[in-house]
């Protein structure tokens, strides 16, 4: 039986009940399994003494002498008050309210062992000790020196857990100790027992024991890695046979990826030959190679022995040619008579996918539609009458593309572009639209660290692009402060001079009814941190310009002699479409914007990035809105102007940012100073939920589960042959 199959009710337990039972409910504990795996979140380590005299620091744990005693109140209300020294201060004190029965059991001259929390009370000028955790009689009347150097005879590691109102931290002890006795017995490993041999690991049933009643700090600690170790493993097991499961092992398969790693080109299909002829530069090694990968799995998925579903994240920093390989996809799948579907999170993007997409198959034979969820009735209508029929090849739009009255005649391929912004059940419903499903080509500008990536696309094959095309020059970053922001706009009206574009972001726009609505680390970050702490990257004091008072700045006096627009979330998509127009065909110079414009905006032409109040954007989102410019061989620029008063974390972010223009770089940082939080969709995964573990802290045991897993799968599968 493995722990999560212990489904008894909570209140089975001992000594808990149905009264009880709706308090634990409060911490997700319904079960006795849940009650099991409530961890200690820390412990005390109470074998240890830790004197009076270090009361500002920590909880004291000490042997001690009671030296006096009185009354403090009048009537029924009368409580005891000690004087209590362990040597290393004159005279504590412990009020015990409403405590009388400890007069009695506390004479002076008793030695006690006491462990508390102690403060320094100003108005009394003495310490107190303000919160009792344990305390017992050692002798009721002796000499403290015969038990100074000595710890009680019930000196242990005390587990210290959450709580919830009503229950108490000793109530919660001895709930999890009886629930140990009750159900542990049972409870077996889903890592073999080699495997913790190799690792010097304990099997569940000794880890749990331990982690709830540890005899040494050392036994908790080994204890935890096991338990961390063990859902580790299960997961990296669950995810490897997962992905092993969509792909076929046959030597046919095996021979086709030997002949494309031999010569790729001269496996292109026929619109993947024309099409790149007709490209005006050369595609990069890393174009290819990824080209080439998404080909063996399309061919593998045809092979008439095997049921293999390609799975594949297409990871590459901005501008780096992600949506070309997605094309020379499309053009394989369409060549052998099938669909795609290419869907993004954003109606601008998918614009401006549908206008790439038109100016790349011009000449081909492929047929295109564009579908969003503005799409008037009739032509919505003939457009999906055209898709059930198959008279469509490659459908680009929003999440229009997997409504409910979307059918395809023959789906094979589905491509998600900035695959973070969509959750698994998004997902799964376009995969949903086709009987086998179709090929998964996911997409993110956003590269992912390697422990995220084994955590949380696991189960997928990862293609890298890292080489940027041909010409491109890396984006001079510079810092300015709020104060000296002329300077900046100076450097932009010389490049607005040569006849370049340029954009201004900042982080907020005004709302309805003169409320201000303010992103605080852009549109697409929390701002939290993956703590739950509140982001103390700026000064909520500063006062914060926005979009639109500043785009009435720019046109009316830094700018005056240039065109200048807005663009924002509340303004209607077909406008935002055709200042976009505009602004790409070079009609407007200066682009005032907020983080609308993080992704799918491509204007060669634009060299100057200016973020303002750059302290409000988290790391990635920073990074995305830099890459809307640097898109050709012009140099470009990006200039982040911030507050006075910056956090430390603040200021690695903004540092990061200048000394790299490399997203793989940048995405470590990210990962470094947020924690896995909400980078790269985690939060929305539909992924195993882990419980004690943490993927960036114990990112060296995830590569070993990782590594294990792989191992332990390889030699089942020898077995069976």
């Amino acid at each position: 039986m493995f722990i999560e199959q212990i489904e008894t009710p909570v209140r089975y337990v001992k000594g808990i009940g149905p009264k009880t039972e709706p308090k634990l409910a409060k911490l997700a504990i319904y079960t006795a399994g849940d009650l099991i795996c409530h961890y200690p979140y820390r412990y005390e380590d109470r074998t240890k003494k830790i004197p009076l005299s270090q009361f500002k620091t920590q909880k004291v744990h000490t042997i001690a002498q009671i030296v006096s005693r009185a009354w403090v109140g009048f009537g029924k209300t009368r409580s005891p008050k000690f004087g209590i020294t362990d040597g290393s201060v004159r005279t504590a004190y412990y009020m015990a309210f409403n405590q009388s029965y400890l007069y009695d059991k506390l004479p002076e001259g008793a030695v006690i062992s006491i462990t508390g929390t102690f403060i320094y009370n100003h108005e009394y000028h003495a310490i107190q000790c303000v919160k009792l955790d344990e305390l017992t009689v050692l002798s009721s009347l002796g000499k403290l020196t015969d038990y100074a150097d000595t710890l009680p005879y019930n000196s242990r590691v005390v587990p210290i857990y959450s709580l919830t109102g009503g229950i108490k931290q000793k109530d919660m002890q001895k709930y999890l100790l009886n629930a140990l006795n009750q159900y542990c017995k049972g409870i077996e490993n889903k890592t073999p027992r080699e495997v913790l041999q190799k690792r010097e690991l304990l099997s569940m049933q000794e880890a749990l024991r331990a982690i709830h009643a540890p005899k040494t700090i050392e036994e908790a600690m080994l204890a935890q890695k096991s338990v961390k170790y063990e859902e580790l493993f299960a997961f990296q097991k669950e995810i490897l046979e997962r992905g092993a499961a969509r792909k076929s092992t046959s030597d046919q398969a095996e021979k086709i990826t030997a002949a494309k790693k031999e010569n790729p080109l001269a496996d292109f299909s026929p619109t993947q030959k024309l099409l790149l002829t007709k490209l005006p530069f050369t595609l990069t090694e890393d174009q290819m190679r990824a080209i080439a990968e998404i080909n063996t799995d399309i061919d593998m998925g045809a092979l008439p022995s095997g049921s293999f579903i390609m799975a594949r994240l297409l990871q590459g920093d901005v501008g780096s040619g992600k949506t070309l390989v997605a094309f020379f996809a499309a053009a394989r799948i369409a060549d052998s008579g099938g669909q795609i579907a290419l869907l993004a999170p954003t109606e601008i993007l998918a614009k401006q996918h549908a206008d790439k997409a038109a100016r790349f198959f011009d000449g081909s034979t492929i047929r295109l539609a564009y579908l969003t969820g503005n799409l008037k009735a009739d032509g919505r209508r003939q457009l999906l009458k055209a898709l059930g029929e198959g008279a469509v090849d490659i459908a680009i739009g929003t999440h229009a593309l997997f409504s409910n009255d979307v059918a395809y005649k023959n789906l094979r391929l589905a491509v998600i572009d900035e695959q973070h912004r969509f959750g698994v059940l998004q997902r799964n419903a376009i995969l949903q639209k086709n009987n086998p499903a179709p090929h998964l080509l996911m997409m993110s500008a956003t590269p992912i660290p390697r422990t995220l990536a084994i955590t949380v696309f696991g189960d997928l094959d990862i293609s890298v692009i890292k080489t940027m095309p041909a010409g491109r020059r890396a984006i001079l970053t510079f810092r300015q402060m709020m104060s000296h922001a002329g300077t900046v706009y100076d450097k932009v009206k010389q490049e607005l001079q040569k006849g370049h574009q340029a954009y201004f972001v900042y982080p907020r726009i005004k709302g309805e009814e003169g409320d201000e609505e303010i992103t605080p680390l852009g549109e697409t970050e929390g701002a939290k941190d993956f703590a739950g702490r509140a982001d103390e990257s700026f000064d909520e004091g500063a006062k914060l310009k926005s979009a639109e008072e500043m785009y009435e700045y720019l046109k009316t006096a830094a700018f005056a002699e240039y065109s200048c627009a807005l663009i924002h979330s509340k303004i209607p998509e077909d406008e935002q479409r055709g200042i976009l127009a505009d602004f790409q065909s070079g009609k407007i110079s200066v682009l005032v914007a907020t983080s609308v414009i993080e992704v799918g905006i491509d204007n060669p032409n634009a060299t100057c990035m200016v973020i303002e109040h750059a302290e409000r954007f988290g790391l990635a989102a920073l990074h995305q809105i830099r890459g809307r410019v640097g898109r050709s061989d012009l140099q470009s620029y990006c200039f982040l102007i911030c507050g006075e008063n910056l956090s430390q974390t603040a200021k690695e972010r903004i540092t990061a940012l200048k000394n790299t223009n490399d997203g793989f770089v940048i995405a470590e940082e990210d990962l470094r100073l947020r924690g896995p939080g909400e980078l790269a969709g985690i939060q929305q995964s539909g992924y195993f939920t882990l419980g004690l573990a943490d993927p960036l802290r114990d990112a060296e045991l995830l590569e070993m589960a990782h590594s294990d897993a792989q191992e332990y799968l390889a030699a089942q599968r020898r077995s069976r042959f």
